[in-house]
């Protein structure tokens, strides 16, 4: 797996996106930027390259799946691959976050080896 990625975290609370930065540091990713909601992950997205994108479900402003929609209909984010996080656990939740175009999702709480899993599988 390449640690060399640029990785945008979005979430709207503070202490998840710390908790997710350190746990992509532990992993050895060093290029992690942040953003609270989906409307600023689209704007950062589109001023900078990233390649890779590891986004909560429900944010105000722009939820998660409206991220992702955003992301599918734009030519120059639709292939970047992107991970939900989300305390949403039921078969009918997942699957429609699949089905919405995520390339992989990780339920809350998560651990560093599930978050390990999930890139290594998502960037092969």
């Amino acid at each position: 797996m390449d640690l060399n990625i640029k990785v945008l975290i979005v979430d709207d609370f503070a202490v998840m996106r710390r908790t997710v930065r350190r746990t992509l540091r532990m992993i050895g990713f060093t290029e992690i930027d942040e953003a609270k909601n989906g409307k600023e992950a689209l704007k950062k997205l589109r001023e900078g390259k990233f390649d890779l994108v590891l986004s909560d479900w429900s944010m105000p402003e722009m939820s998660g799946p409206k991220l992702l929609g955003s992301m599918k209909a734009d030519k120059d984010l639709r292939d970047i691959p992107f991970i939900m996080i989300s305390a949403e656990s039921s078969k009918e939740g997942i699957a429609g976050i699949l089905k919405a175009g995520a390339n992989g999702y990780i339920t809350k709480p998560f651990t560093q080896e599930m978050i390990e899993q999930k890139i290594s599988d998502v960037l092969r």
